[in-house]
């Protein structure tokens, strides 16, 4: 059963730091391209970050450059989203899909399978 499971949201202060993690079962993450979305309440889902299969390139949304930094572990299956810096701009539902294709894509569409999400809440 083809399976991606986020993990790592929380409530943190601005400022802070959280990793998410995205590990994927029955198939291997390795070959498809893996983006991190976010939805915040009333607001359409946004690409925050994509690493490709192909040659692990990376891209990044300009309101997160330089805070956040998306990593694979093809041996653990799993992508990782380090977020620093974090602002109250970015409180929203994480979530982390796949596509097959390879090639990073903005447009939530084109994935191929998704996470049920991963709550993240920057407060003071």
């Amino acid at each position: 059963q083809v399976q991606l499971v986020e993990s790592g949201g929380g409530l943190v202060q601005p400022g802070g730091s959280l990793r998410l993690s995205c590990a994927a079962s029955g198939f291997t993450l390795d070959y498809y391209a893996i983006g991190w979305f976010r939805q915040a309440p009333g607001k359409e889902r946004e690409g925050v970050s994509c690493i490709s299969s192909s040659d692990g390139s990376t891209y990044y949304a300009d309101s997160v450059k330089g805070r956040f930094t998306i990593s694979r572990d093809n041996a653990k299956n799993t992508v990782y989203l380090q977020m620093n810096s974090l602002k109250p701009e970015d409180t929203a539902v994480y979530y982390c899909a796949a596509d097959r294709r390879g090639n990073c894509r903005a447009e939530p569409r084109f994935y191929d399978y998704w996470g049920q999400g991963t709550q993240v809440t920057v407060s003071s």
